[in-house]
This record gives structure tokens, sequence and C-alpha cells, in this order.
């Protein structure tokens, strides 16, 4: 009897290790484990210390804080967060969140990102697409058979290509007469309703032509497709599994915990504007720390695969040479060689102007958020010649 007890002991002891030995290399379900095994565990110490060698961090970190010195001096307000090879460089916070109350800016405190949301619904979209939910040959019609304007494929939509006019500009005050802040299904009807339809910019693929047109469709493509709010679906797909807990769009329930700033523009706050409830190409509130956040999922294939990735990262408007141009959501700067350098979007909307512009090769980010208009924000070549030499030019398109 004894025997038999032993033999079963062991037994049971075997598969017990086996099956321990099967979790520990198993692919682990709870988010906080699936976010470590995509970007990685904290560096330690020790290997903190040995980047911040390898980078020259400390020569650096020294002269990101002069060029910011002299950019409060030319009236910055706003946030900022340098990071290099999972090394923050340099967090900091300038000013106030709102100025006439002067209550000090922290790096808890969100901004309106502007069209740096623009990344975001771009992502949304690429996720829909892997999914196998949406192709980008899909038209608009597709999901919106009213829409008048025919022919214009979802990839035309990303990379601004489609050709549409901007909604801000499309329709009288006639027919904009009821609900004072409309949102995306609303102009959407605007335009399959209105008469006469409002004239296009180009037709479709002829060449590049911003629009924040295209980004208002995503956005209620993604809606569409999902059955979700589209507040709703950035939560559940891309802020909760990154844990950007401060990061939110304006179209999502209140919460009174989350640290708001307000636009100012020439010392004066911004109010409400009457689109500001239309989101896609704008709308998402965040911080330096969590924009780091998606900075290393994005890059991490954490939200999107290598593959789509690389696509969001292609040129996509080669009418004129140069060495700006636009993939799906970002902006795109080129080396010599027509190649994508630096991928970057920057934003302006009531009184907020934002960047955050990467580098893949040297894997640096430059996040700087201002919600009082400051041309400075955009003037980022001293920054680049810091973290890396030979800078083509400082020449940005801010958007709105």
């Amino acid at each position: 009897m004894k025997k038999l007890q032993w033999v079963v002991w062991v037994a049971l002891s075997i598969v017990t290790l086996c099956c321990e030995q099967k979790i520990q290399h198993s692919k682990v379900k709870e988010s906080k484990d699936w976010l470590t095994e995509c970007i990685g565990s904290p560096l330690t110490p020790e290997q903190e210390a040995d980047i911040r060698k390898q980078i020259n961090a400390e020569e650096k970190t020294a002269k990101i804080e002069e060029i910011f010195r002299r950019k409060r001096l030319a009236g910055f307000n706003g946030n900022v967060l340098i990071a290099q090879k999972g090394v923050v460089l340099y967090k900091n916070s300038f000013g106030y969140a709102h100025l006439r109350d002067k209550d000090s800016l922290n790096s808890k405190h969100t901004f309106q990102l502007a069209s740096l949301s623009k990344p975001f619904t771009a992502i949304a979209v690429l996720k829909l697409k892997e999914a196998g939910k949406i192709s980008l040959e899909d038209t608009i019609q597709r999901f919106f058979p009213d829409f008048p304007y025919k022919g214009i494929k979802i990839s035309s939509l990303l990379c601004h290509r489609s050709g549409l006019p901007n909604y801000a500009y499309s329709f009288m005050d006639s027919v904009r007469h009821g609900r004072k802040f409309p949102a995306n299904a609303e102009v959407m009807r605007w335009f399959a309703t209105v008469k006469p339809t409002p004239q296009r910019y180009n037709i479709p693929e002829r060449s590049f032509s911003y629009s924040n047109t295209n980004y208002l469709v995503l956005a209620a493509i993604v809606e569409k497709v999902s059955g979700m709010p589209f507040h709703a679906y950035l939560q559940k797909h891309v802020f909760g599994p990154l844990e950007m807990n401060r990061t939110f769009l304006i179209t999502s329930p209140a919460d009174p915990t989350q640290l708001r700033t307000v636009g100012h523009q020439y010392g004066r706050v911004i109010p409400k504007d009457y689109y500001d409830d239309v989101v896609g190409d704008k709308g998402i509130y965040s911080t330096t720390e969590d924009l780091y956040r998606f900075y290393k999922g994005l890059m991490g294939g954490c939200l999107i695969n290598k593959k789509t990735l690389d696509e969001a990262f292609t040129p996509r408007s080669f009418e004129r040479y140069g060495m700006r141009n636009y993939g799906y959501g970002f902006r795109l700067h080129l080396d010599e060689q027509q190649k994508t350098r630096y991928m970057y979007h920057t934003g302006w909307w009531k009184g907020y102007n934002t960047i955050m512009w990467m580098n893949k090769e040297d894997d640096f980010v430059i996040i700087i958020l201002s919600n009082s208009y400051n041309r400075t924000v955009y003037e980022v070549k001293g920054l680049l010649d810091v973290l890396h030499e030979e800078v083509q030019s400082d020449d940005v398109e801010k958007d709105i």
C-alpha cells in the first residue's frame, strides 16, 4: 500500500512539474503581463546606467534644459518629455493649467492633442483591418451608402488623398441650426442630405490634400463596424491595454479625477468650439507620460504588427519632391533617398498646440504639449541636433 502511495505521489509530482513548465513558457493572458511581454520589463538601475553612459545622457540633458530655458523665455507654457533608448532624458512642466488661476502644471495634467489625435484614429482603423473586419480598399459607401462622394477608399482617407472638403467650412448656418455641438454622425448626415453637396477639393488619389474630414469619416467607420462609441473603442483597444490611464476622448463620460487644462490664445481662455465634439481628427486629451507609453507600445508591436506599422510609416504622396510626406495617420520626414527617417504629428486647436516626433533608428521620442499657443513648440531642430547629428530641416507643418 505504501509503495502504491509513493508511486502515485511521484506521478502527480511529475505532472505538476510539467504543467508548471508549460505555464512558464506559455503566453500569459493578463493585461499587465501582456504589456510587459510586449514592451519589456522596466530597466534595472544597472541597465539604465549603462544606457545613459552609452548615449551620453548627462550632456544631452544639459543641452535640452538650455533649449527649454529659451523656449520658456519665448512664452512656452506646457509639458515636455524626451526619451531615448528607454531612458527619460528630460521631463518638465512650465507655467499653468489655467493662466488666470496660476495653478502650476505638473506631469499629470491632460492636454487636448488636437491633430496629434490622428495617429490614434489611424491605429484604430488599422486594428480593424488586422482583425479582418475591413479592407483598406473598402469605399465609404460600404458603411455609409448615402455618403455623396463616390470611389473614396479607406486608404485614401488615411493618407489625405480623398479630395474631401473640410467639414468646418462646408456648411451654412442654416444647415448647422439645431444641435449646438454636433457629433460625427450628424456631420455625416449633413454631407448626405445637404443640397447642393459641398464641392470637393479634388478627385480621389489625384494628390495630397490635408482635410480633417478624412479622420471624422474614419472615426465614424470605426463606430459603425465596431458597434461602439469611438471613445469606448479607443479605451478598450488602445488606452486600456497600454494603461494610458490619463488619456480620454472629449466625448467620454466626465471624470473629475482627471487634471484637465484649458486652451489659451494671447493669454485668454478659448471657449468650447462649435465643432469640439467632432472627433477622430482631434479630441483626445492626454499627458506626456501616457504618450510615452503610446510610443513604446507602438514601436513594441503592442497595438499593430510590424508589417502594418511599416505600412503606416510608408510615404504615400510623391506629386512634389521634398522631405515632407504623409503615411497612414503619421506625418513623415524623409531622407535624401525618399525613405522615412522621422515619424511625427503636430496639432493646433483652440489655444492648444502639440508635437510628437519619433525616430526609429536611434529610438527617441520628443513630446511637447502646450495649452497656450506658442510657435516654439514646433521648433525641434535644436533638439534633434542634441539627440543625433545630420538634421536636414526644422520646417514642420502644424495641423488643425
